[in-house]
């Protein structure tokens, strides 16, 4: 099915073709590629706004994630009725946040791949609330980031990495 990925904003560079291509990877090794997905990157003040709408946080953010289908259960994939239900969702990368909050020796584009990972657990039903859901999801997202980088020869880690 359809991977959407618009970039709204013009404040940090994004390369749209090889974003494209890793977040193929990501679906395959994730097992939903037949499900659409819709990934757009945004600036500050769009992320801030949506975040404050939705989280009620009057501040910018990395990511936020909109589920097509509620109550996924982690681990578990969406099971639709209909063709039309063959949607995983909305991300939206806040990529002028994950810019600034770059550190040294990080690459900018390693840490837009590993904060789509990221959301895209989150529309998979991932939380990280309480530690043992985070332990679940960090795992998820291990696990779909050893693929990705054996695939593309880097070596990403999880965002959640040390969060409990």
């Amino acid at each position: 099915m359809a991977l959407l990925l618009r970039n709204l904003q013009r404040a940090v560079p994004v390369r749209r073709a090889p974003l494209r291509r890793r977040l193929q990877l990501l679906r395959a090794a994730l097992g939903v590629q037949r499900f659409d997905l819709a990934v757009v990157c945004v600036d500050n003040r769009t992320i801030r706004r949506l975040n404050g709408v939705y989280r009620a946080r009057d501040a910018p953010t990395d990511v936020l994630s909109f589920p097509f289908h509620e109550n996924v259960k982690a681990g578990e994939l969406p099971q639709p009725e209909t063709p039309d239900d063959y949607n995983l969702g909305d991300i939206f990368l806040g990529v002028e946040y994950i810019f600034q909050h770059c550190k040294g020796d990080e690459d900018y584009f390693d840490i837009l791949t590993v904060t789509a990972t990221h959301g895209l657990c989150h529309l998979l039903g991932f939380t990280h609330s309480t530690e043992a859901e985070w332990q679940k999801m960090f795992q998820k997202e291990k696990q779909v980031l050893e693929e990705l980088s054996r695939l593309t020869g880097t070596r990403l880690q999880p965002l959640t990495r040390g969060l409990f």
